[in-house]
């Protein structure tokens, strides 16, 4: 089984789309969805959301981004996802990470990983380590 793809969204900042390249760096496919057809596909097995946060203090304010909302629409889509990556900015306080937890207690999926900003190289060691686990689990083999 080929590692989990990861579908993510950047703003123009490319915070969040810096990190996606990076963990691309070693063969495992992102996709942008920024790009509305990615948006408009549907995930051939499981996968991982890499989502930023952007509620700074408005509770009112949605947390999660439009492109986002849009690609989950889909049950299909949204029964095979398999787990959320955070990116936020703790500027936000109790709002840091507000779209993947909210994501994630709505769906039933949990927080694989949490990083600021675009992440330090520690950050996404970490993440590839999980990512890969979870590949394994996925796989059906022993992870090690």
């Amino acid at each position: 089984m080929p590692p989990v793809p990861v579908y993510y969204y950047s703003s123009v900042s490319n915070l969040t789309g810096r990190f996606a390249a990076a963990l691309a760096r070693d063969g495992r496919e992102v996709r942008s969805l920024a790009d509305a057809e990615v948006r408009r596909s549907e995930p051939d097995g499981p996968w991982v959301l890499l989502t930023p946060s952007y509620k700074a203090g408005n509770r009112d304010q949605v947390t999660l981004p439009a492109p986002v909302r849009a690609f989950l629409r889909s049950p299909v889509t949204r029964r095979r996802l398999v787990g959320i990556i955070g990116s936020g900015n703790r500027n936000f306080g109790e709002f840091y990470q507000a779209a993947a937890r909210e994501l994630s207690r709505a769906s039933g999926r949990p927080v694989l990983f949490e990083f600021e900003l675009s992440g330090t190289p520690e950050d996404l060691e970490r993440c590839e380590d999980i990512l890969e686990s979870l590949d394994a689990a996925l796989a059906g083999r022993a992870v090690t």
